[in-house]
C-alpha cells in the first residue's frame, strides 16, 4: 500500500532583504538607541535575524518630543481628507509589500506563513482601508460636538499578532488625528521595523508615528512618560494591572485587551463538521497564541465522546513543522519562556488528574516546539481550566442544560470572547445574551473584521478596538471642558 504524503513546500526567503542591524524610528528616520541592543531570533530554528536597537529613557523621550512637534506642527493641522490620503496610501503600500511582510512575520513570529498570508496582513491592510474611510467623518460619528485628537498616544503591543495590533492600534489613532509612539514586543520586532519603511515610502510626516524597541523596561518608561494623552495597551493581564494603576490620576486615557479564557460551546444540535473545524481554529490557531483562544471547550454531555473522537481524528491530520512550508497548520512557539510556561501548565493538568493526548508527530529538534494537547476529565477548579495557557492545549469539561453551560462558561475572571454551536437561534441568542464576554462568535470563531469592536470586560480589560468605538478611544468631544469655560466667563463679567 502506497501513503501519500506533503512534499516540502517552503516559500521563499528571497523576496525578504533585512538589514543586518535596525535602530528606532523617531521624527521619521532611523537612528542609534542609546541602550544595549539585543538579537531577535526565528523560534524555528533559534537562528539569529537581526540586531535590534533598545531604547532608554532619552530615546523614549525623544520619540514623544517628535510625537508632540508632529502633532502641534502637522498632524493636527491636516484636515480628515488628507489624513484619510495617508492612512490610504499605507494600506496599499502594505498590500504591495504583502508576500515579505508575511514571510518576515513568521520568520519572526513562528506563526504558519499561511496565516500570515492569508489572514494577519490582509488585515492590516484592511484597518488601514477602513479607518482612512473615517478620517473625513469624524464629526458625524455621533461621539459627541466636534470631537478632537487627545495628543500624543503611547501603544504597547504583544507579540503574538506583531503587525496586526500595530494595525488595529496606529490607524484609529492617526484617523482620530493623533500622533504614536508605539512600543512592539521584544521578541517580534522586525515587522515594525518594516512597517517604518512603509511610512517613510508614504512620506508620512515626520514624527507623526514613532517606534521604539526595548524589553518591557523600554515599555514602562513610555507609558509613564508624562507628556503622553493617550495609552493603549494589549498583552497579559498583570502588566495591564500595573499599567492601570500607574496612569491612574495622571488624566491619560486609557484602553487595556488583556488576557482571556474563552468558552467554546457546543451543544448536541451542533452542526458537527463544522464545529469541530472551528473547535481546531479556535484553540491551535496561530499555536494557540490568541488571547481569545477557545482554550476551554464545553461539550454537551450525551455527545462529549462522539466530539472527542472526531477531534482526535481531525487532529491527527495537523501538520507541525516549518513555519515557511505552506503545508504547515502549526508553527513554533513563539519563545522558549512560552514553552516553558505551556510545559509547566501542561504538566499541572495531568498531576491535578485529567487525561492528556496528542497526536503523533514528530517535533524538529532545534526551535520551540509544543504538540497540538487535549485534556479531558478536566474539572472547573483544575487550573489548566482557569489559567491561561497561551498555547496549543485544549481543555475539554461537559454539561447537560444551557444554564450549565452559561454558569461555566461565565466562571472564570476573564471575560473577553465566547463562542456557540447550534442550530436553534432561539437557543443561540438566549445563551449569548447571558454570556459575559465582550465577543461572542455564533457558529465560527477567531473571526475579525475591522468594522466590529473587540473588547473584555472584568479581567479581559475595558475599552474596545476596531469599529467606532476604536475610533472613539482615540478622541474627546470638544465640549468636554464646557462647564469650566462657562465659569470663567462668568468670573470675567464679573470684574
Amino acid at each position: 500500500m502506497t501513503f501519500l504524503d506533503y512534499a516540502p513546500a517552503p516559500e521563499s526567503t528571497a523576496i525578504l532583504t533585512l538589514k543586518p542591524s535596525y535602530g528606532l524610528f523617531i521624527g521619521g528616520e532611523f537612528v542609534a538607541g542609546r541602550g544595549s541592543p539585543f538579537q531577535t531570533i526565528s523560534p524555528a530554528t533559534e537562528v539569529p535575524i537581526a540586531e535590534i536597537a533598545s531604547a532608554n529613557a532619552e530615546d523614549v523621550d525623544d520619540a514623544v518630543k517628535a510625537a508632540r512637534l508632529a502633532y502641534e506642527t502637522t498632524w493636527s493641522r491636516l484636515s480628515g481628507a488628507d489624513r484619510g490620503k495617508y492612512l490610504f496610501r499605507i494600506a496599499r503600500l502594505v498590500q504591495e509589500r504583502a508576500r515579505e511582510l508575511a514571510v518576515a512575520e513568521s520568520l519572526d513570529n513562528g506563526k504558519p506563513i499561511k496565516e500570515s498570508r492569508d489572514v494577519d496582513i490582509p488585515l492590516v491592510a484592511a484597518w488601514f482601508f477602513y479607518y482612512a474611510g473615517w478620517a473625513d467623518k469624524i464629526d458625524h460619528a455621533g461621539l459627541g460636538a466636534n470631537p478632537r485628537a487627545l495628543g500624543v498616544a503611547a501603544q504597547v503591543i504583544p507579540w503574538n499578532f506583531p503587525l496586526l495590533m500595530l494595525a488595529w492600534k496606529i490607524a484609529p489613532a492617526l484617523a482620530a488625528g493623533n500622533t504614536v509612539v508605539l512600543k512592539p514586543a521584544e521578541t517580534t520586532p522586525l515587522t515594525a521595523l518594516l512597517f517604518a519603511e512603509i511610512l517613510q515610502q508614504a512620506d508620512l510626516p515626520a514624527g507623526v508615528v514613532n517606534i521604539v524597541t526595548g524589553a518591557g523596561s523600554t515599555g514602562e518608561l513610555l507609558v509613564n512618560h508624562p507628556d503622553v494623552n493617550k495609552v493603549a495597551f494589549t498583552g497579559s493581564t498583570a502588566v495591564g494591572r500595573a499599567i492601570a494603576r500607574s496612569t491612574a490620576g495622571t488624566g491619560k486615557k486609557l484602553t487595556l485587551e488583556l488576557g482571556g479564557k474563552a468558552a467554546n460551546i457546543v451543544f448536541d444540535d451542533a452542526p458537527m463538521e463544522q464545529a469541530i473545524e472551528g473547535i481546531v481554529n479556535g484553540i491551535f490557531f496561530n499555536q494557540g497564541h490568541v488571547c481569545c483562544a477557545g482554550s476551554r471547550l464545553l461539550v454537551q454531555e450525551n455527545v462529549h465522546d462522539e466530539v472527542v473522537e472526531r477531534l482526535k481524528l481531525r487532529l491527527s491530520t495537523l501538520r507541525v513543522g516549518d513555519p515557511l512550508d505552506k503545508n504547515t497548520d502549526v508553527g513554533a512557539i513563539n519563545s522558549r519562556a512560552q514553552l516553558n510556561r505551556i510545559r509547566e501548565l501542561s504538566t499541572v493538568g495531568e498531576d491535578e488528574g485529567a487525561t492528556r493526548w496528542s497526536p503523533e508527530c514528530v517535533l524538529p529538534e532545534k526551535g520551540f516546539w509544543f504538540a497540538p494537547t487535549i485534556f479531558t476529565s478536566v474539572s472547573t477548579s483544575h487550573r489548566i481550566a482557569r489559567e491561561e495557557v497561551f498555547g496549543p492545549v485544549l481543555s475539554i469539561l461537559t454539561f447537560r442544560t444551557p444554564a450549565e453551560a452559561v454558569a461555566k462558561a461565565n466562571n472564570t475572571p476573564y471575560g473577553l470572547s465566547a463562542g456557540i454551536w447550534s442550530d436553534k437561534g432561539s437557543k443561540v441568542l438566549g445563551v449569548a445574551d447571558q454570556l459575559r464576554a465582550g465577543v461572542v462568535w455564533i457558529n465560527c470563531f477567531n473571526q475579525f473584521d475591522p468594522a466590529s469592536p473587540f473588547g473584555g470586560y472584568k479581567e479581559s480589560g475595558y475599552g474596545r478596538e476596531g469599529g467606532r468605538h476604536g475610533l472613539a478611544a482615540y478622541l474627546q468631544a470638544a465640549d468636554t471642558n464646557s462647564v469650566a469655560t462657562i465659569t470663567q466667563i462668568k468670573k470675567a463679567q464679573s470684574k
